[in-house]
């Protein structure tokens, strides 16, 4: 796991080695154990290390094949690199990396080295002989990469500050952008918070020659292709489990030890389960516990240890060491987001402990149907009669069934009976939405009209023939693999834990795994059982405990928080902001004293963006 940076010149004008390094030392907390530089005619490479695999100097990036033609940077891990390894049968290994043997099979196959790989990734490769330069990212984008092109460059990057480093790229706001994070609480592809730097696309390659870019998608998770019989239900589960310790295993391999998240959930212990069965070493285990009993989940944790007979430490936190570590959350961040500061806390408090590699049930939830959403994707589908009524009955309807509802709750019913129909593509945008268009109309001055569409929606309606062919409950799997997760989830596990140099590795997030459960019907996921898939595969292996306990999720009192030890701090942001030219000052302070005064239909999450967002902007000396 490490940071990568470089540039690739496209004009006579010299670009200095201090330009990479001060983008390499950006990016210092991704890998404190060493750094690199590489720099030759038109490229300019920089690495951070945070050393996982082959510990040895030689092992140190950028790293240049034995035939000194190619040169790499790469961030991540190749889970599978012993078995690529094999399949190169003419080339000489000089180490025992997953570095050199992803280089080596570049030099094979080329492009067509992504189909062998498993693992996270994003990675540069230079082929000095064809002065080439080509960069990709996983399949699920778990490692992040964002780059900004012109005229006379191409500038990349693990983070977005670490290309604000250069000095080559102005500070500037993206409006798009700032329609995605209000709307989602993150920036979706293919923008950026700044305006000209953008993401590479999960699953995608660009190649760059002779000035010209070239951008290819080489996985599409919704493209699912399963050659099985699922008319037979305890095979479904057989190859689940199956599957499931397979990807377990993979995300094993380390030459220093590996940890895990054990919260006491279905997710995390079925991966701590997992991993006593792959015979590893003894696991070790981390939970973090609190005095206060609505938040303390030890109990379940230590039932879940002493099963697997795991190297258990519970790290007891005062919910305050949440609000004591908020400034430090937040500097963390690469680009704003709503959510994040949860994992920034229990990152921090395990690496102390010495860890470098932890594997998290992240994932759980989208891939087994585990939250809410999935039902009400399915209620909606069990009433579509309804959209074939007219728009104008419709809304009658609409005011009648709503009657008495909160604001958000009939808002957001209202904006699904105004779209044409229940797809996924109509209904998933709006489910997961944090601000509507309306209010992001009301508190900003952001072009939003009637018509618009959000990025995560051109994308699953770019993705709308592949997701209509799976089952349902899969549709809001795949949708939320395309917005969510992508954009979200996986985007801040990474930046909270590698701030703190932490390595997560989430085995709920396997192509092989994946691809099989979004292929698997309806009738086998939903039951008497939370997430009853994962846990009828799982059999014995979990606790009955764990598997009928209510579900409590991570959560803190942010609603009280805001309202009190935070309220100075979101304040000064609040009126700060609302200086701002895209911000609609009157009616967002009046938004403020709502919640303030305790106004139910203001929730605390829609504050806190603006927040987290004036703090980004101050914080990096963004326009």
């Amino acid at each position: 796991m490490c940071g990568i940076a470089g540039i690739m010149n496209f004009s006579d004008n010299a670009i200095t080695q201090n330009v990479i390094e001060k983008m390499t030392n950006a990016l210092s907390h991704r890998g404190p154990d060493s750094d690199g530089f590489f720099s030759e005619n038109k490229i300019l490479f920089g690495h951070r290390r945070l050393s996982i695999i082959d510990l040895s100097n030689a092992a140190n990036q950028p790293f240049k094949d034995n035939s000194g033609r190619y040169i790499i940077i790469f961030n991540g891990e190749i889970y599978n690199y012993e078995k690529v390894k094999q399949l190169i049968d003419d080339y000489s290994f000089n180490t025992t990396s997953d570095t050199e043997v992803l280089i080596a099979a570049y030099g094979k196959w080329k492009t067509d080295c992504l189909q062998y790989l498993s693992g996270m990734f994003a990675f540069a490769i230079w082929d000095r002989k064809e002065e080439e330069l080509f960069i990709a990212r996983d399949r699920f984008g778990v490692k992040p990469l964002y780059y900004f092109i012109d005229d006379d460059k191409l500038i990349f990057a693990s983070e977005v500050r670490s290309i604000l480093a250069s000095g080559l790229v102005n500070r500037k706001l993206d409006t798009d952008a700032l329609m995605e994070y209000f709307t989602y609480q993150s920036v979706s592809y293919p923008y950026s918070i700044i305006k000209g730097i953008h993401q590479l696309e999960a699953g995608s390659w660009i190649k760059i020659k002779n000035r010209q870019l070239e951008k290819k998608r080489y996985w599409d998770v919704t493209n699912t292709n399963v050659d099985f019989d699922f008319a037979d239900e305890k095979n479904i589960q057989k190859n689940v489990r199956a599957l499931m310790l397979q990807s377990v295993e993979r995300r094993l391999v380390s030459d220093v030890p590996v940890g895990a998240f054990l919260s006491g959930g279905i997710d995390s212990s079925a991966v701590v389960g997992l991993m006593a069965e792959a015979g590893s070493a003894q696991p070790n285990t981390f939970n973090i516990a609190f005095d206060e009993k609505d938040f303390d989940e030890s109990k379940y944790a230590n039932i879940v240890a002493k099963k697997f007979d795991t190297n258990h430490t519970r790290i007891l936190l005062k919910p305050t060491v949440f609000l004591d570590e908020l400034q430090n959350a937040l500097m963390a961040l690469d680009t704003p987001s709503g959510d994040g500061i949860n994992t920034y806390v229990v990152s921090k408090a395990i690496r102390k402990k010495g860890i470098k590699v932890a594997l998290s049930g992240v994932g759980g939830d989208e891939l087994f149907a585990g939250y809410p959403i999935f039902d009400q994707f399915l209620k909606l589908q069990k009433n579509k009669w309804l959209w074939s009524l007219p728009n104008e009955s419709r809304k009658f309807l609409a005011e009648i069934m709503l009657s008495g509802q909160s604001k958000n709750r009939s808002g957001r019913m209202k904006q699904l009976i105004a779209e044409d129909s229940t797809s996924i593509e109509n209904v998933y945008p709006v489910l997961r939405q944090i601000l509507s268009s309306k209010y992001i109309n009301e508190l900003t001055t952001l072009p939003v009209g009637e018509n618009y569409i959000s990025a995560v929606q051109k994308e699953l309606i770019n993705r709308k023939n592949n997701l209509h062919k799976l089952p349902l409950l899969s549709q809001v799997s795949g949708a939320e693999y395309l917005g969510y997760t992508q954009h979200t989830l996986l985007k801040d596990t990474d930046q909270m834990s590698m701030a703190v140099s932490l390595e997560v590795r989430e085995p709920f997030f396997d192509p092989d795994l994946a691809a099989f459960v979004l292929a698997v019907p309806d009738r086998f996921k939903k039951g008497n059982l939370p997430k009853k898939l994962l846990v009828e595969s799982l059999q014995s292996l979990l606790p009955d405990e764990i598997v009928t306990r209510k579900k409590k999720g991570f959560l803190f009192p942010w609603n009280f928080w805001l309202r009190n030890e935070l309220r100075s701090f979101c304040e000064i942001h609040i009126k700060s902001i609302s200086q701002r030219s895209f911000i609609n000052e009157k009616n967002l302070l009046s938004y403020w004293k709502r919640f303030l005064s305790g106004d139910e239909n203001v929730r605390w999450s829609e504050i806190w963006l603006f927040v987290v967002l004036e703090n980004w902007i101050k914080n990096n000396d963004v326009e």
